[in-house]
């Protein structure tokens, strides 16, 4: 599914952001990506959607050679990857049914697929009651929710989460994580990159830890102990 091979990463600036790492992630499993700031997670995540070239190795994403792939094959790539933000990125002149419509629109969807698939997936993150609200009226939690279903709506074999509780109260980043651990159970692979020690700590799923660009750690069910 995910496979890092060697890889190495440094920017143009001369800074070593990654060093030799190889990992694999297979389809259907939840990995959290842990570390200090400046570890590498976040370009661990901009190398796996093709915003980053890797300087070395190989990475390959659901059978993909994501090094390889030409300018005007990424905008079709990225379509196989959901991402969710710590910040929410939605549209705030669209209600939440137009913010998950939109992103069916712009890979074409059809009317019919999407006024099927949205409020399916609105039900899915317990927002359909409020399809017809705008993002201002909805409180944190409520507009990760439908960043989330932003996310999921086109199917994604990948939902990439960079840090989806960091501006949320433990309460509600449970319940996001709550509705994360059912997308994962549907079948989506979920990388999740997070500073959030009690949501790891309790959710006990594989742990890779970060620092100063290598991975110290690579654990099933583990946990946030030994990161700075």
């Amino acid at each position: 599914m995910i496979q890092f091979e060697n890889v190495s990463k440094t920017y143009d600036n001369g800074f070593p952001a990654l060093n030799d790492i190889s990992f694999t992630i297979e389809k259907g499993e939840f990995v959290f990506l842990v570390g200090s700031s400046a570890a590498g997670k976040s370009t661990i995540i901009k190398l796996i959607m093709k915003e980053e070239d890797a300087t070395e190795g190989s990475i390959m994403i659901n059978g993909i050679d994501v090094c390889d792939l030409r300018r005007r094959e990424i905008p079709y790539f990225r379509r196989t990857i959901g991402v969710v933000f710590q910040d929410y990125r939605l549209l705030p002149n669209k209600t939440v049914q137009e913010n998950v419509a939109y992103a069916m629109e712009i890979v074409g969807a059809s009317g019919k697929e999407i006024r099927k698939n949205v409020p399916n997936v609105l039900s899915m993150v317990g927002l359909a009651h409020k399809a017809k609200m705008y993002p201002k009226q909805l409180s944190g939690g409520e507009q990760q929710r439908v960043a989330i279903a932003r996310a999921i709506v086109n199917n994604p074999v990948v939902l990439i989460a960079d840090e989806p509780t960091g501006n949320l109260d433990p309460e509600t980043a449970m319940e996001i994580m709550d509705i994360l651990e059912d997308i994962n159970r549907r079948g989506t692979t979920i990388v999740m990159a997070t500073h959030a020690e009690n949501i790891v700590n309790k959710m006990q799923k594989r742990v890779i830890v970060v620092e100063k660009g290598s991975i110290t750690r690579d654990e099933e069910k583990g946990g946030y102990a030994n990161v700075d």
